[in-house]
């Protein structure tokens, strides 16, 4: 498993990559647009240092984010999400938003961080159960 970023929401843009790259010294290492979405994701890291990335996810509709809903979540590379979302299942924890894609899925911690696993490389073909495993509370 590899670390891969922290998400964190963001209501004004402009305002926040001055904060982060002027202020902290992050460098812009990707955007992506999401116009169907209608949100930007700006990844940021430390010079030298693109392996811990800050994803800052900035919803073009504005939303208030009472504390703690700023937060998003912890991201993970894993080799195999089927098997990492079987083993965190047998041991009791619920798959809030199932490898459906065989891409992305979705668990909280103990303490109700959002914890997401992203498949390395290329998407795994659909598999069952969790192609029609509906989504479970939030994430």
């Amino acid at each position: 498993m590899r670390y891969l970023h922290t998400m964190v929401r963001v209501t004004d843009l402009d305002a926040s990559l001055r904060f982060y790259c002027q202020g902290l010294g992050l460098q812009e290492v990707r955007r992506k647009e999401v116009p169907a979405g209608r949100f930007t994701l700006v990844f940021l890291a430390a010079p030298g240092d693109e392996q811990a990335q800050i994803e800052l996810t900035w919803n073009w509709d504005v939303e208030p984010y009472p504390a703690g809903r700023n937060f998003g979540h912890i991201a993970y590379a894993v080799e195999d999400i089927y098997a990492k979302c079987a083993h965190l299942q047998a041991m009791g924890y619920t798959i809030h938003r199932p490898p459906r894609d065989g891409y992305m899925a979705f668990v909280k911690s103990p303490d109700g961080i959002s914890i997401e696993l992203l498949q390395q490389g290329e998407p795994l073909p659909p598999q069952e159960p969790w192609a029609s495993m509906p989504n479970t509370g939030s994430w």
